[in-house]
């Protein structure tokens, strides 16, 4: 379950005379991956711009962010809406809009709305990127379900990372940007705590599947920030996998030992159960909270090269949950040189799972059940969790 840091735009080249500043009435597109709406300006311009602050079919005035003539595409913020979509709300928090908090993509629109939007943008990025036919039942009626743990949408995020301003106060960054802006209260924090940061404790208990297990992580240990997460990711890749007594386990991207566990009690004790993970803390911790299984084996290091050395033997079922970059073709070819009957991926990022599904079909394995979860309301991000396996329907 290790994650990667979200990596900060780099500097741009200007190409041109800068049109930052410059506003334009325009008709809001698309949803797109990115927490950002698809406006294209009609000529002279003839420019698309990724729009926040939006949503699908409104008419807006957007004020360009980024962008010079010679850019293929511009960036904008919808600064007044002239006429609004039956989705649009006020925000909750004072500080979400335009030039303010960059922390949440979807505060003006309605959280079923929002939902809707981001299934959409998993539809889009499996059609365009893994080749699937649109009308295929798993990519056509594909929806974002509710996780319990939040309150409409807020006060779910058990950790937040705060920054300060220039004159001591908390606050976090604008979108694409090292300022900061002052934020007293987090509304979509669990708890507000005036603190850089909003630790996490040292144990977590997860019950899933009518069964409970106590997990140690470091301080600063990666775990899911939404508390619904754990229970309701687990029980999918319990029921995706359908794991049988005696079966083996290959967990990739294992963090602590989370799905390694729960597999576990449906394996047995003497099944042989791996658990790689890249982070050595989140290893240690993962031999500690898989004690008690005979065979089984938590193993540091980076899955692309402990998979090309070690571990060659057969597996009957494989979970990977990697970064937001994918598990991509690499590891995609070592797992099914393992040959197992089933794999559930566990994906943060839409595009990411999109290609990994790809490279899956490209070896025999067909995307065979999908399901997304809204972990992280009012923001643009969607965890998915997709089985693979040899037996599956082609969608191709």
């Amino acid at each position: 379950m290790t994650r990667g840091r979200q990596r900060r735009p780099r500097r741009r080249v200007p190409r041109g005379e800068s049109r930052v500043g410059q506003r334009f009435e325009a008709l809001v597109g698309p949803v797109a991956h990115g927490g950002h709406c698809i406006v294209r300006l009609p000529e002279p311009e003839s420019r698309v711009v990724f729009t926040r602050h939006a949503v699908p079919g409104e008419r807006v005035v957007l004020e360009i962010t980024e962008g010079t003539d010679g850019d293929r595409f511009w960036r904008g913020d919808a600064v007044e809406v002239l006429e609004a979509s039956p989705d649009r709300v006020d925000a909750p928090c004072p500080v979400a809009g335009p030039g303010l908090c960059g922390g949440c993509d979807f505060q003006h629109v309605a959280v079923p709305a929002q939902r809707s939007l981001k299934a959409a943008v998993v539809r889009e990025q499996l059609v365009r990127l893994a080749h699937l036919d649109p009308d295929h039942p798993l990519v056509a009626d594909l929806v974002v379900e509710q996780v319990p743990g939040d309150v409409d949408g807020l006060r779910w995020r058990t950790r937040t990372r705060f920054v300060r301003t220039p004159d001591g106060r908390q606050g976090l960054r604008k979108h694409r940007s090292h300022d900061v802006v002052p934020v007293e209260d987090c509304l979509i924090t669990l708890r507000h705590r005036s603190s850089d940061d909003v630790p996490v404790p040292a144990t977590r208990t997860v019950v899933a599947a009518g069964t409970s297990h106590d997990f140690g992580i470091a301080d600063d240990g990666f775990w899911q920030v939404h508390p619904g997460a754990p229970t309701a990711l687990v029980e999918t890749v319990l029921e995706l996998l359908d794991p049988q007594p005696g079966e083996s386990v290959l967990d990739l991207y294992a963090g602590v030992g989370l799905f390694a566990r729960f597999l576990g009690d449906r394996v047995g004790e003497d099944a042989r159960i791996v658990a790689v993970e890249g982070d050595r803390e989140a290893t240690r911790h993962a031999r500690l909270n898989l004690a008690g299984f005979g065979r089984a084996r938590a193993q540091a290091g980076s899955v692309d090269q402990v998979l090309e050395t070690s571990f060659d033997e057969p597996f009957d079922l494989v979970v990977l949950d990697p970064p937001r970059e994918g598990a991509r073709a690499g590891v995609v070819a070592q797992v099914v040189d393992r040959a197992p009957r089933a794999v559930a991926y566990v994906a943060c990022d839409p595009a990411a799972l999109a290609r990994d599904v790809a490279s899956f079909a490209g070896h025999g394995y067909r995307l065979e059940a999908l399901r997304a979860f809204d972990l992280f309301p009012m923001t643009h991000h969607v965890e998915c969790v997709a089985l693979f396996t040899r037996t599956g329907p082609d969608l191709r």
